[in-house]
C-alpha cells in the first residue's frame, strides 16, 4: 500500500499537480495572503497581531 507521502509525490509529478504547485507558490508570495496567514496563526497561538 502506498503511503500518503508517496501519493502526494506522485500527484505533484503530474501536470495538474505541477500547475497547482505553481499556483500555490504564487499565492504564498502575495503579501496580502501572508498577512492573512499571520493573523490566522496568531489566533491559534493566542498572540497579538503584529504590523
Amino acid at each position: 500500500m502506498a503511503s500518503l507521502i508517496d501519493k502526494v509525490r506522485h500527484y505533484l509529478s503530474t501536470p495538474a499537480g505541477r500547475r497547482n504547485m505553481e499556483k500555490a507558490k504564487a499565492m504564498a508570495s502575495d503579501p496580502r495572503n501572508q498577512q492573512k496567514l499571520r493573523q490566522f496563526m496568531n489566533r491559534f497561538r493566542g498572540g497579538r497581531t503584529h504590523n
